[in-house]
């Protein structure tokens, strides 16, 4: 073993390992603000191409949610929608930051959260943040969140696009009879 290759196990082992169990509740929260911002996308869509079929709105909706994030769409019409309208995906990621402004801080949260997360698999995502930066949706100055923090704002913001039912504060504990 090189003196590299042994420098790089005992760092390894002296860092703290990262959670596991945390990963899939990380990407669950990721894929909610992409669901957030395919629905918001394909509201805006549904004005802006009024002349269009909502199938090929909700097709170009996805393929701007599939690039920006890098991930493979599960329809093969998404797919092939992107292929064949590349130049006008391309168009709508660099109007994300007017068209969605509101859930620029969500996009910077998610994006880092997805990178943090593929890390630790061994994936390289960096690609995905280079870009959301040069698109302006990455706010560098935004300081990352705890993975708590990040998960309760994600779900608020899923509460408020009705993905899910809004939590209620558990009433104060009555006061025994006396």
């Amino acid at each position: 073993m090189s003196e590299f290759q042994q420098y790089t196990k005992d760092q390894q082992e002296q860092e703290a390992p990262f959670d596991s169990k945390l990963i899939p509740v990380m990407r669950e929260a990721v894929l909610t603000v992409q669901m957030v911002l395919y629905r918001t996308l394909k509201e805006n869509m549904a004005t802006r191409y009024a002349d269009w079929p909502p199938e090929k709105q909700g097709r170009l909706a996805g393929a701007v949610v599939n690039n920006l994030f890098g991930t493979e769409a599960l329809d093969p019409g998404v797919t092939e929608f992107a292929r064949e309208h590349r130049e006008l995906v391309e168009d709508e990621l660099h109007g994300l930051h007017g068209n969605c402004e509101n859930l620029v801080p969500f996009l910077t949260d998610a994006l880092r959260m997805q990178a943090i997360c593929d890390n630790q698999e061994g994936i390289h995502s960096l690609g995905c943040l280079l870009m959301a930066r040069e698109l302006g949706i990455l706010r560098e100055d935004r300081a990352l969140p705890l993975p708590s923090t990040f998960m309760l704002s994600v779900r608020n913001l899923a509460a408020a696009h009705g993905i899910i039912e809004k939590v209620e504060a558990a009433p104060p504990p009555e006061d025994p009879p006396e």
